[in-house]
């Protein structure tokens, strides 16, 4: 059945797959970005089923007035797919506060603004699916990802969150943690790399920013099978609230998982015994 399918950062990588795969299944499709004539040259033609529309996700007014055009052209939304996304890189100590507030406006406030705009739409219907892009670096913490890893720890919390909130108006949610993807999340227009400013940590940057170059245009993913995944759960009656994407993203996902199970139990005799001396003895 075909359904009205929004999609943010859509001017390029994982935006333009995920485009082009619901418009190849018959979909409506809202395809947002800032720069909405580039979006428009990267997807060719105007069609009858493409409204294509400026949104920057940090403005609650762009996420509204893109909402509305949203329902002026095709009548309601079905699916939102909150796809953009930046990546500010670095050790902590290197990445400036206006940095790590940038990562945490765009990562996680970005996909809250759009979400705030589209749920009193999907409210009205009765039905609707937010999926949101997170990472594995959602679940897992590395080395030189503290900002972005903040960002998406966020988007794991407020999703999770946020699935209970919306439940009983069968409104259904999807967290999705792909791991490394060809997508353009690594070229300069996505990534801001740290400038050296700390002699400690001088050369560990200069050769961490070398290796994660490197990986660009090698990952292992495809994000035009990741599009048509996740384009399947949005065909879902009773989708997942979390969809782990790439061969390396479960297998860290699921480290994780056990990871976190030994560390509850080594917790459980010190720390499961901090109650007040008087609970239970009545």
């Amino acid at each position: 059945m075909s359904k009205v399918i929004f999609v943010t950062g859509a001017g390029r990588g994982l935006g333009t797959d995920l485009v082009r795969e619901a418009l190849a299944a018959g979909h409506r499709v809202v395809a947002t970005g800032r720069r909405p004539e580039e979006v428009a040259k990267t997807l060719g033609r105007p069609r009858d089923n493409l409204l294509v529309t400026k949104l920057d996700v940090t403005s609650l007014d762009d996420a509204h007035a893109a909402t509305q055009a949203a329902v002026d052209r095709f009548g309601r939304v079905d699916v939102l797919i909150n796809n953009a996304g930046n990546f500010f890189a670095g050790y902590f100590e290197e990445v400036s506060p206006a940095h790590m507030r940038q990562q945490i406006e765009t990562n996680l406030f970005g996909p809250m603004n759009v979400t705030r705009a589209v749920l009193p739409v999907m409210r009205r219907q009765r039905d609707g699916h937010v999926i949101t892009i997170s990472s594995l670096a959602g679940q897992v913490g590395t080395e030189f990802t503290s900002a972005y890893a903040a960002s998406k720890f966020g988007v794991e919390g407020w999703m999770e969150a946020l699935h209970h909130d919306i439940k009983p108006y069968d409104i259904r949610t999807t967290i999705v943690e792909p791991g490394y993807f060809r997508t353009e999340l690594l070229v300069d227009a996505s990534t801001t790399w740290p400038e050296p400013s700390i002699d400690d940590y001088a050369e560990r940057t200069a050769a961490t920013v070398e290796a994660w170059k490197s990986i660009n245009g090698r990952q292992p993913g495809d994000p035009a099978k990741l599009a048509h995944a996740l384009l399947t759960l949005a065909g879902q009656e009773r989708p997942p609230l979390r969809f782990v994407a790439g061969a390396d993203a479960v297998e860290g996902v699921s480290a994780k998982a056990r990871e976190l199970l030994a560390q509850a139990e080594a917790s459980r005799e010190l720390g499961g015994n901090l109650g007040h001396d008087d609970i239970g003895s009545a």
